[in-house]
């Protein structure tokens, strides 16, 4: 395969990706056909639909997709007061052990300077459930796998032998080992909990007094929070891009 004539093939219009990380998706079979919100969202399709298609569309459209639906989050994060309300509903709804709280779900604090003003700043943590998960990748037994029909990234707590090697390679501290289970533990988007019973949120985005966090189908055109996304005004972020695990939680209103 001549990697350099593909990529001018299928990713003709899309100068804000570096050429090597559009080489690597192209060994992998997939063409990026849209980069948007400075590269943090990547719109990706098959190398075979991408040549018959618009290479140059910034918009993902239904079909781009590996999954029936593709889960993910956004935190607006100036709303967020601290009231750890998201904490509670997790541990209520999850059976989270009192000591492993920030593992599911966490709030960072910290102080900011804005011209001259001190104010304090609250950032909500919790598994970016990502489209290139570095804990997939090092699972030895399989038992840390993505949802082939969310996108969700969970656990098969009998595959896991408590190894504690996706523990170490997650880039958001987002997992914990459970005493009960004998196996690592981690949110899925409360996809048993909740979505399973036809819940529309997580525990978390649910109880959030300021809507803080806002979940739902990153392809349906017809969720907040793909209006959020392709919003042009929004700017939206994601925490250690520098990883490449392409995050599903974003960030705006820092």
């Amino acid at each position: 395969m001549d990697i350099k004539k593909l990529e001018k093939e299928t990713n003709e219009g899309v100068e804000t990706l570096p050429s090597d990380e559009r080489r690597n998706f192209l060994k992998m079979g997939l063409a990026v056909t849209g980069v948007f919100l400075g590269g943090t969202v990547l719109s990706l399709t098959s190398v075979s639909t991408a040549k018959g298609g618009n290479s140059d569309s910034v918009i993902p459209v239904d079909g781009q997709y590996p999954y029936t639906k593709h889960y993910g989050m956004i935190m607006r994060q100036n709303k967020c007061v601290g009231c750890e309300k998201c904490l509670d509903a997790c541990r209520e709804t999850n059976h989270v052990p009192n000591e492993h709280d920030a593992w599911r779900t966490d709030i960072q604090e910290r102080l900011t300077t804005i011209d001259g003003v001190e104010k304090r700043e609250f950032r909500p943590i919790l598994c970016n459930h990502c489209n290139r998960p570095p804990c997939v990748r090092v699972c030895p037994t399989r038992a840390t796998y993505k949802d082939p029909e969310t996108g969700i990234v969970v656990m098969d707590y009998k595959k896991c032998i408590g190894c504690k090697t996706c523990m170490a390679a997650c880039p958001y501290n987002a997992r914990y080992f459970s005493h009960e289970k004998y196996a690592i533990d981690k949110c899925n988007f409360c996809l048993d909990t909740r979505l399973a019973e036809g819940h529309k949120e997580t525990a978390c985005a649910a109880a959030c007094p300021a809507d803080v966090r806002i979940f739902g189908d990153i392809k349906d055109q017809n969720t907040e929070i793909y209006k959020l996304l392709h919003e042009p005004e929004n700017k939206i972020w994601v925490i250690r891009p520098e990883c490449g695990a392409l995050p599903n939680v974003f960030y705006m209103n820092a």
